[in-house]
């Protein structure tokens, strides 16, 4: 189970107190997203309540936008509420129900104000955001159901297993299961899509997915760069002499990986600045922790201790990194070559070791393609894959010949 006291102990080691969250929600947005206590009886993916989704945060080609908070899973397997998203096409369902996707969004913070669902104009992650409802609205117009887990701990109150795969994918399954249950017009058969840490999320959906929900057929999975090589960054992070955009992801990680795991103790990895500055980490989203303040700036590895205890760290990345699992599904990779959030040769490696355990995947470098821009540039290929894997099509796997996005 997370520990939501964790940075409060670091902070009071440090003497010192977390500064004021983001803005408030209005008290009948934050009632929504405030579970009931205690929990609902219920399987995993039960809903405890619906309402319409604000218009900010809709796709504009569906016919209905739904907001759903629904029992999920925490690390530890307990009940946890999560919130999330329903979108479904104009017209009538086709024989069988609406083909459904159930998405898994990239990194927006640590911050419950940095759900996707609660976007607004003046959002802290908007411009990220309304690309990907470009992005999504493209499917609904096409004829798909889509279905989109904020993750637990981003709308909800608590922390967010940022990076701990089989959480948030089993956060994006139980999804499946709600939007069904609030739409009962969407089928049984799905692909999952997601990019970034949601490319990551997307993996392990894809993996746990014929097991967890047992009742839907997976035809494929599509992930757009998704973060894996966690000791990697980790290590390049630490020997970094300059302001490092990879710091904060890092972090992030840590944070994840210790309010989970007791073995963890940040206070043995950490300079105490960096302890010092933990809270604009956890009270604020992603583009002000690389544009904004004291992470924007600070010397990577002078965060570090000169010998952090690592130990209990590099074993629980090791349990979250993609390669390690089998994907029984088509499976798609989608990385740009000019990625810097992401490098691709961190995703070549990722993509031999998916295919060394036995998954059949289809690997596709993006010519020129950024972290961001290959959703844009590969978006019409994404379009066709998922559409074949829907269409009965057999999907063709590259493992006997890997291209490379790297260099």
């Amino acid at each position: 189970m997370l520990r939501p006291l964790l940075l409060a102990g670091l902070l009071l080691a440090a003497g010192l107190a977390s500064p004021p969250p983001l803005a408030a929600e209005p008290a009948s947005v934050a009632a929504f997203y405030q579970p009931p206590n205690p929990l609902p009886r219920g399987e995993h993916g039960t809903v405890i309540r619906s309402r319409p989704l604000a218009a900010e945060a809709s796709l504009p080609g569906a016919a209905r936008n739904l907001l759903v908070l629904y029992l999920s899973q925490d690390p530890d397997g307990k009940p946890i509420a999560v919130s999330g998203t329903v979108h479904v096409p104009q017209g009538s369902p086709p024989e069988g129900g609406w083909p459904v996707i159930t998405w898994t969004h990239g990194t927006t913070g640590l911050a419950s104000a940095c759900a996707p669902s609660l976007d607004t104009p003046q959002g802290p992650e908007h411009p990220y955001l309304a690309g990907l409802r470009r992005l999504l609205d493209g499917f609904v117009r096409g004829g798909y159901a889509v279905v989109a887990t904020d993750y637990q701990g981003l709308g909800t109150p608590g922390p967010h297993p940022f990076l701990q795969g089989r959480p948030n994918g089993r956060n994006a399954l139980d999804m499946l299961r709600a939007g069904r249950a609030v739409e009962p017009g969407i089928g049984r058969r799905y692909a999952v899509m997601g990019h970034s840490q949601g490319g990551h999320a997307a993996l392990f959906t894809g993996a746990q997915g014929p097991d967890y929900v047992p009742e839907f057929t997976q035809l494929g999975t599509l992930a757009f760069a998704p973060g894996s090589q966690v000791m990697g960054r980790l290590d390049s992070v630490r020997q970094a002499a300059d302001v490092e955009l990879s710091l904060p992801y890092v972090l992030y990680t840590l944070l994840s990986f210790a309010g989970t795991n007791r073995e963890i103790d940040l206070r043995r990895v950490l300079a105490p600045p960096a302890l010092v500055h933990l809270p604009d980490l956890q009270e604020g989203c992603m583009t002000h922790a690389l544009t904004t303040g004291y992470w924007s700036k600070a010397i990577a590895r002078d965060q570090f201790l000169p010998q952090p205890d690592l130990a209990a760290f590099t074993r629980m990345a090791q349990a979250n990194e993609p390669g390690g699992l089998r994907i029984a599904a088509p499976t798609m990779i989608m990385q740009g070559t000019a990625d810097v959030t992401v490098p691709p040769g961190w995703t070549d490696s990722l993509a031999a070791q998916l295919c060394a355990d036995g998954t059949g995947l289809a690997y596709r470098p993006v010519a020129g393609a950024d972290h961001n821009g290959v959703m844009v540039t590969g978006e019409a290929e994404a379009r066709a894959w998922i559409a074949a894997r829907f269409a009965g099509q057999p999907g063709a796997a590259d493992c006997a010949a890997l291209p490379k996005a790297g260099g």
